[in-house]
């Protein structure tokens, strides 16, 4: 060993002294005495999903227990089992279940060296090396350091939402029962007894009555009226508090009027199912607007141990905004943002029903009072739901809207990409003003309504996009008319939205009177209400196609395609007649000649 060492710099020397004697820690004249036994290294975390020591290991899940979405709700189920971002039962023996996660390797030589003194710091061999003794580590730093800098172990399907934006494998989520949001979550809140319940309820501002959860405004509402009429009669009675959030403003125009949007969003509640509402908030988990405000109100009506759920529509943002909760409360308890002391590790991702399960985040609310993230209630009648990941990716409204506006007669039509139609079918007045709010990757089109109907054939899966290719218009359904009567007092300013769920809405603006005749996929909600956005774009769009960026871009790369393939082809058709002239040249020559 001497005479190998010589031969060796001193910067890997210690690492093989180390792990040769620890080679030889089972030869029969350096065996400890049993209370002295060397102790190797241990890692304690959150999560026994991390990295243990070897005679670890995590208790098994009965196949009954993995395909629920109860997530880690009840006491009774190890919270440690729980995927910390979706909430469903994690398990690493299939990956055709839901669950799956690929365990970390259990490196622990990396915390060795990381306890070792650098050798420049040391005489060149240690003394306890030169009496024959061995390094003995300490659990608890180890622990602390390295928890100090541990990231969780989600689930497979976490991880990818996460690096890829996507769910590799859809087929393994579907094999989860839907959500039971009666059984799971509403006959908690309609007990008479228990906990104090708080209804976070998240609402998206860029589609609030597509994703606005009636059913659940109604049940709350309902519940509220029954227990408080018991609790006045001196029974038990629990009166659910709801705390409106409308999240992603942002998105709206800053020019918004937040007193005018107040009226509007409780006008709109109202009218969707909600009787009371105890607290109306205006959040950006964006950009971190309204955040301080919502959590105090919160913690005061949650108290010392109430329950508060986080309830509202697939890709309402519910999970963005419980992030962003944690980061905000761990930063005024002085934690650095970073590597927060709240964990809080939702995930993410810009797709319908990130959330599979019931998720409990730690650390935000004080006391014993719990905060719950729940799965994304299911509205089929959202256009958003029969559309690829690719076409949701072009309807999504990730950046401040900006106002289209047309300004057109009788007898014509404007189309939002392939989803939506508005027919200005008659009118009082010459002229209406119709403003499109959606996004802005989604291509317009405006001409006559007797041209309408080629369109679908000629255009939709092209030019109008989405729906993507021409065989998705087919999948989408059947096309379906609703007539609208709408009247207005003025040109200046819109009167009415006609709002499509998942999708964005037009906003009508007319001094007099106007029939619509409004076109889309059979089963998606369209509404009639209040103008949201009054305001209407100074500069006038034009008649024919108004092509986004994206569309613009496709097809341009299409183009440029077809002429480098023409391009190709010229000169091979060229060199082929050339071919074809000289062999009819020499047949010709060869029939004079007989």
């Amino acid at each position: 060993m001497l005479s190998r060492a010589r031969n060796i710099s001193q910067s890997k020397l210690k690492p093989i002294l180390h792990q040769s004697f620890l080679t030889k820690i089972t030869s029969p004249h350096l065996q400890l005495h049993p209370t002295k036994a060397l102790k190797a290294p241990t890692t304690t975390t959150s999560s026994f999903f991390s990295s243990q020591p070897t005679n670890t290991a995590p208790p098994p899940l009965s196949s009954s227990l993995a395909l629920t979405r109860d997530g880690n709700y009840d006491e009774a189920t190890p919270k440690l089992t729980v995927c910390p971002g979706c909430g469903v039962l994690m398990q690493d023996t299939n990956p055709k279940q839901p669950g799956y996660f690929i365990r970390p390797s259990q490196n622990l030589n990396k915390v060795r060296k990381s306890h070792l003194v650098h050798v420049a710091n040391e005489s060149e061999f240690s003394n306890s090396l030169k009496k024959g003794g061995l390094v003995v580590f300490e659990a608890e730093n180890e622990t602390s350091e390295v928890k100090k800098h541990e990231k969780p172990v989600v689930c497979a399907r976490c991880h990818a939402l996460r690096h890829y934006g996507k769910v590799k494998d859809v087929t393994v989520e579907n094999l989860l029962p839907d959500f039971d949001f009666d059984h799971t979550v509403g006959r908690r809140l309609m007990s008479a007894s228990g906990a104090r319940s708080v209804v976070l309820m998240v609402v998206d501002a860029a589609d609030f009555d597509g994703s606005f959860p009636r059913k659940v405004a109604k049940m709350v509402s309902d519940t509220a009226e029954e227990n408080e009429r018991a609790w006045k009669e001196g029974k038990s009675g629990n009166v659910p508090r709801v705390v409106l959030v409308v999240t992603k403003i942002d998105l709206l125009p800053s020019s918004l009027s937040p007193t005018r949007f107040e009226h509007w969003v409780r006008q709109r509640a109202r009218e969707d199912g909600i009787s009371k509402i105890t607290k109306l908030h205006f959040v950006s988990a964006v950009k971190n607007w309204g955040l301080k405000s919502l959590i105090d109100d919160v913690v005061d009506l949650a108290g010392k141990r109430g329950n508060v759920w986080a309830i509202g529509a697939q890709n309402a943002g519910k999970s963005t905004l419980l992030n962003a909760i944690a980061k905000s409360v761990d930063a005024g308890r002085g934690g650095d943002g970073e590597e927060k002391n709240i964990v809080s590790h939702l995930t993410e991702a810009p797709v319908p029903g990130t959330t599979l399960g019931i998720v409990r985040v730690e650390g935000v609310l004080p006391a014993q009072a719990k905060l719950f993230d729940t799965p994304g209630l299911l509205n089929p009648n959202q256009i958003t739901t029969r559309l690829t990941r690719e076409e949701q990716k072009l309807v999504n409204i990730n950046k401040e809207l900006k106002p289209r506006t047309y300004r057109i007669k009788a007898g014509h039509s404007i189309h939002i990409a392939g989803l939506m139609r508005m027919d200005v079918e008659e009118s009082s007045v010459e002229s209406i003003y119709v403003t499109v709010w959606a996004s802005q990757y989604l291509p317009l089109h405006l001409g006559k309504t007797e041209n309408a109907c080629t369109m679908v054939e000629k255009h939709f899966g092209r030019q109008l996009q989405p729906p993507i290719g021409e065989k998705r218009v087919e999948e989408l359904g059947k096309w379906v008319r609703k007539e609208f009567h709408v009247s207005g007092s003025s040109w200046d300013s819109s009167s009415v939205d006609i709002a499509a769920a998942g999708l964005g809405w037009f906003s009508v603006g007319l001094k007099g009177e106007a029939a619509l005749g409004v076109w889309t996929y059979e089963g998606v909600d369209i509404v009639l209400r209040n103008a949201l956005l009054p305001y209407r774009s100074q500069v006038f769009e034009v008649a024919g196609f108004t092509v986004s960026k994206i569309i613009s871009k496709a097809d341009q790369s299409l183009n440029k395609s077809k002429r480098l393939n023409e391009a190709k082809r010229k000169p091979r058709e060229s060199e082929g007649a050339i071919h074809l002239k000289s062999s009819l040249s020499t047949i010709d020559s060869v029939s004079s000649s007989c």
